[in-house]
């Protein structure tokens, strides 16, 4: 599609001298199409037709084997040689990753921030949503050349670990380590999780118990300002600060994702306090009623306290001290967040704020947001009410559903199942709907049906014979059906589905493009024998583009491969 874009971007000069930047793209009556001739008319004071027939003309005086035809108002419907088809599948054959490279962020640092989970808190659906868009987009930005540094924020500190170690002193009675429960990980998670609730409830129900909790986060703040490591309180602190990140850890190997480092709050508070502090002056952070703000209604934003009354950094001070530290840590050339859309316009302000004194990390970094993960039906979950739906619930209920439907359970195909559902739909501040049965289905668009697909593309490589090389079949010109065709035509849009995934970090793209290709693949499969026959080298090439292209595609997503279904 570059080349032809190119040509008759070249021939718009030529013809009319005009600077034209041509779209062309894939086309349901020929190969590709383009409606640039009804767009530059009015410019050159011609028909759309008329404009349309001089274009086609002139592209196929330049290149004889192109076929170019002009239909209805002036669309310009594009049909490329046979011969030019396959040579650009041997090629890509031959050698993949470089006919399909993508180089758009090559020499680039790029630290992409995702899940944040919480410490002394568990994980719910809306995490597992983050952590695989999060894998993909960097999953993505890697493809196209970029170093990329996966990173993880949570909140070690703060009003929701007061809460929870508040619940816990009371249920022990005196802060013990020894008094803390044993058993499985998830188990004890689970506990701390209760603990939150009933700390929760305890800060709204009783202005006692509010006060009580309010003076243990001041000393939650020195105890890890400080080190203390030998306390009663540091003691069961840390004890379950550790079980939230093995806990973490393990979820993640789960999914397949991996960070190659946690940013506790407890890290980036200190730095976030200094920097706050330093930048108060005119039009920066100023000091209001012992608090220090960020106005941001000068910027058509609203106003955010940076540090409490309390002399406490809040979650914006925080973020400040996360965006130096991420820039002390890798001088990145963009930074890319992605977060629920709930605190859309409090990061508004915490980059605005940064904007102020640091300019160039402002600008370097990007936040992509997303709604809430509801069930069909959908209801929203809260973990404050504790009637949240887990991650590892989300799994398991895949896991489930996918052995009632298919009469079998694999982890891969359940993973899959879930990586892609929530994959296919559009990055967005809406909420999204997820629907365990229509995921877990091998019919239709969803992560099995891929993992199906490709699966069986493998199959049919293990019955084909013989070693002619590519290019000997591309020397052969032969002659290529209806369904040999469309699916050729789709493996070679696959560099240009990638390059605009990048540039828009958008999974989506990806999933739809993978769909699509699916579809041309089954309907080939069932109309052209691929094993035997005088075209089976052909066809043995498609398939192995076919198979390239697919793993590639799913590799992006995350979403694992599988030799049987």
């Amino acid at each position: 599609m570059e080349k032809i874009a190119e040509r008759l971007g070249a021939v718009i000069g030529q013809e009319f001298g005009l600077d034209a930047r041509p779209v062309v793209v894939p086309s349901e009556h020929a190969d590709f199409e383009s409606n640039v001739a009804m767009q530059i008319a009015k410019q050159v004071g011609e028909n759309p037709r008329a404009v349309g027939e001089k274009l086609a003309a002139a592209m196929m005086k330049d290149a004889l084997d192109l076929k170019v035809e002009v239909a209805g108002p002036g669309f310009l419907n594009f049909q490329l040689p046979d011969a030019d088809l396959v040579e650009q599948l041997a090629e890509s054959v031959g050698d993949f990753e470089k006919f399909y490279g993508c180089s758009a962020y090559q020499g680039k640092v790029v630290v992409t921030e995702f899940s944040d989970p919480n410490p002394f808190k568990v994980l719910h659906v809306g995490h597992l949503y983050t952590s695989i868009v999060g894998d993909a987009i960097s999953n993505l930005l890697e493809k196209a050349g970029a170093a990329v540094h996966r990173v993880n924020f949570g909140g070690d500190v703060g009003l929701h670990v007061a809460k929870t170690m508040w619940a816990i002193g009371k249920q022990m009675g005196v802060f013990d380590v020894e008094k803390l429960p044993s058993g499985e990980i998830a188990a004890r998670m689970d506990w701390i999780a209760g603990r939150y609730v009933e700390g929760t409830n305890a800060y709204e129900d009783s202005e006692a118990a509010k006060a009580e909790i309010v003076e243990l986060n001041k000393s939650l703040y020195e105890t890890t300002a400080s080190g203390d490591k030998e306390s009663a309180m540091a003691k069961v602190y840390w004890a379950c600060r550790a079980w939230s990140y093995e806990y973490f850890d393990a979820f993640y190997a789960r999914v397949g994702v991996s960070f190659e480092k946690y940013y506790p709050e407890s890290e980036t508070a200190g730095l976030g306090l200094e920097t706050v502090r330093r930048e108060i002056k005119p039009g920066g952070y100023e000091e209001s009623d012992g608090a220090v703000i960020f106005r941001g209604e000068p910027y058509g934003l609203h106003t955010r306290v940076f540090i409490n009354k309390n002399g406490l950094p809040t979650y914006e001070a925080k973020d400040v001290g996360l965006i130096e530290k991420k820039w002390q840590d890798y001088k990145f050339d963009k930074s890319v967040v992605i977060t629920g859309a709930d605190i859309t316009e409090y990061m508004k302000v915490v980059l605005k704020s940064v904007e102020q004194f640091a300019p160039e990390l402002a600008e370097r970094t990007v936040h992509i947001v997303h709604g809430n993960v509801k069930l069909a039906g959908g209801v929203k979950m809260s973990s404050r009410k504790g009637n949240f739906l887990r991650a590892v619930d989300v799994l398991d209920m895949m896991a489930a559903e996918q052995e009632a439907v298919n009469g079998t359970a694999d982890e891969k195909v359940a993973l899959g199942a879930v990586k892609y559902a929530f994959l296919k739909t559009k990055v967005e501040p809406g909420d999204m709907v997820f629907d365990v049965k229509e995921s877990v289905s091998l019919q239709g668009n969803s992560g099995p049906y891929l993992q199906y697909s490709l699966a069986r593309a493998k199959s049919i490589m293990r019955q084909v014979v013989g070693s002619e090389r590519s290019e000997e079949v591309a020397q052969a010109t032969p002659v290529l059906d209806e369904y040999e065709r469309r699916l050729l035509l789709a493996l070679l849009e696959w560099g240009e589905v990638l390059e605009l995934a990048v540039r828009e970090l958008a999974p989506h793209r990806v999933c739809t493009y993978l769909y699509k290709l699916a579809q041309k693949f089954s309907r080939f499969y069932e109309n052209d024998k691929v094993v035997g026959g005088e075209k089976e080298q052909l066809r043995k090439m498609l398939v192995q583009g076919y198979i390239a292209v697919l793993e590639a595609g799913l590799a992006v997503l995350g979403v694992p491969s599988v030799e049987k279904i």
